[in-house]
């Protein structure tokens, strides 16, 4: 498992520094979204699905946004011909797609069947949340107490895809007010 959460880790860094020196925005934001699967896959390898399917969601959310308001405010006519950079940008991404989609399920396979439960750490929170914790509330002495470090991580991605939209607008709206002027 280690040597595969090696391989996606360096394909979100390669993934991040295309999306760094991308000479179009669309480019930059495909790139940007391999590094948000990536994400998805390394919490599936690491046994967090809670975390992954709220990363899959914000990631295709998010993207899916961004993608219409550039192609809303894109000035690039459709009947343009495809350039050489064009078909190399294609494939490469289809290459990183068939990598991820590889990776992906691999990362599925290592989990539990749907409806069987790994009960290690579950058992010791409904045995012993009232001792440890000093809360009669069950749900809030394990989201607190034990899961706040997974919480706060669940918050961080939300808030993070949050920002990342507002920044992306903000940027594309400032672009689009200086080629009317």
């Amino acid at each position: 498992m280690e040597n595969l959460l090696i391989i996606i880790l360096v394909l979100m860094i390669i993934a991040a520094l295309a999306a760094i020196h991308a000479k179009d925005l669309i480019s930059a934001v495909i790139a940007q979204g391999f590094v948000g699967y990536g994400l998805v896959i390394c919490f599936f390898l690491l046994k967090a699905p809670e975390l992954a399917l709220v990363q899959i969601v914000l990631e295709t959310v998010t993207l899916i946004i961004i993608l219409a308001v550039i192609y809303d405010s894109s000035m690039k006519e459709i009947g343009e011909p495809i350039g050489k950079r064009d078909i190399v940008t294609y494939s490469l991404s289809f290459v990183l797609v068939a990598l991820f989609l590889y990776y992906f399920n691999k990362a599925i396979v290592g989990l539990n069947p749907f409806g069987e439960h790994t009960l290690r750490m579950s058992e010791m929170y409904v045995k012993e949340v009232l001792e440890l914790t000093g809360s009669a509330n069950l749900v809030k002495g394990v989201l607190w107490d034990f899961r706040g470090l997974d919480t706060l991580g669940e918050a961080t991605v939300l808030f993070t895809a949050a920002m990342s939209v507002l920044v992306i607008l903000r940027i594309s709206g400032k672009k689009h007010q200086l080629t009317k002027k």
